[in-house]
């Protein structure tokens, strides 16, 4: 009986390579039907394709509020959960995780490896796949479900081929919200030369659109909180609508219209900030729904230089929130 114990065990091990890896742990739920591959991007890329659908890769975390929102929320629903499920297969990523994955060009290296090598900065983050191995959007945290639906139409329906993502989403997102821009005090005037001279601040530009309800909470929460006020302070502030003709010299000295500035810099989701600093050199941006504690860590990000030293801004935030609660503060992420 010893002896056959012995036998199975190393027959187990040896077999062992040839199963697909184990998950990583995550604390927040991952939707059953995610698939679970040897995370050999090219093969799944081939098989995808094969099936008539295309990879959708997302990066996640444990304790992240956003996550929870994509997966409590937007997975919820049944038609976001139908059109997931037929025009994609989803592989999850943990952002820290020590599983390896195989790149397109046959590299092999951890979960959190390849998150640093892709700059993700924000969770979820989402990288949509074409036949071609080629990212035809990339998702830089949570979206609410309206939009959400709506880049799954757009990557499912290979719309990438005839129109950017901003451009599709600017005319097709319809939200109850205001039909006017806010406007606030600290926003920069006409005309818009946005070079930056010396002893200048560092700039941050705003991108909105009307009928935004995140662009609405932006002004009626996270930038009415003291600590985001006294952090924009130490900023130009400029914004502008996404489809505005406003002429604009931009940082780098180029004369040209908001609206085409947008699209060069790839803006797609409404409210965008974009950071440069002090010699015009774009260095973050936040292209995605925040609470008013990220938004505060986005802009002491910037402000404080941590950028500089610190490259991932999730490593940022939790050294952030480490000190907050050493002072004896209650740290909400969602607040």
């Amino acid at each position: 009986m010893r002896y056959w114990l012995i036998v199975f065990v190393i027959a187990f091990a040896l077999l062992a390579p040839a199963r697909a890896q184990e998950a990583a742990p995550y604390a927040i739920d991952i939707p059953p039907w995610f698939a679970n591959t040897f995370l050999d991007l090219r093969e799944d890329i081939a098989e995808a394709t094969r099936n008539g659908r295309r990879l959708l890769v997302y990066f996640g975390q444990d304790g992240c509020p956003y996550c929870k929102q994509l997966m409590v929320t937007n997975f919820s629903q049944r038609s976001i959960v139908e059109k997931t499920r037929q025009h994609f297969v989803s592989l999850a990523v943990n952002m820290w995780g020590d599983r390896e994955v195989t790149w397109l060009d046959g590299r092999v290296m951890t979960e959190k490896e390849l998150a640093r090598m892709l700059k993700v900065q924000f969770t979820p983050t989402l990288l949509f796949f074409d036949e071609k191995g080629k990212v035809v959007a990339r998702l830089n945290g949570y979206y609410p479900p309206q939009r959400f639906e709506l880049v799954l139409d757009y990557v499912a329906g290979h719309v990438e081929r005839r129109q950017a993502l901003g451009d599709y989403l600017k005319h097709r997102v319809r939200e109850a919200a205001s039909s006017e821009l806010h406007d606030e005090p600290f926003f920069l005037g006409p005309p818009y030369d946005l070079r930056r001279k010396p002893g200048a601040k560092p700039l941050a530009v705003l991108f909105e659109t009307t009928h935004c309800s995140p662009c609405d909470e932006l002004h009626r929460e996270g930038l009415q909180r003291a600590e985001v006020r006294a952090l924009v302070s130490e900023f130009d502030v400029a914004r502008f609508s996404l489809a505005a003709s406003t002429s604009i010299t931009s940082p780098a000295g180029r004369a040209t219209s908001a609206q085409a500035w947008a699209r060069e810099l790839g803006v797609a989701y409404t409210p965008t900030i974009v950071f440069f600093d002090r010699s015009g050199m774009e260095v973050f941006r936040i292209d995605t729904y925040l609470r008013p504690f990220h938004l505060a860590a986005s802009f002491d990000y910037v402000a404080g230089g941590g950028y500089r030293g610190e490259p991932s801004f999730q490593r940022h935030l939790q050294g952030r929130a480490e000190r907050l609660r050493a002072r004896g503060e209650t740290v909400d992420l969602w607040r």
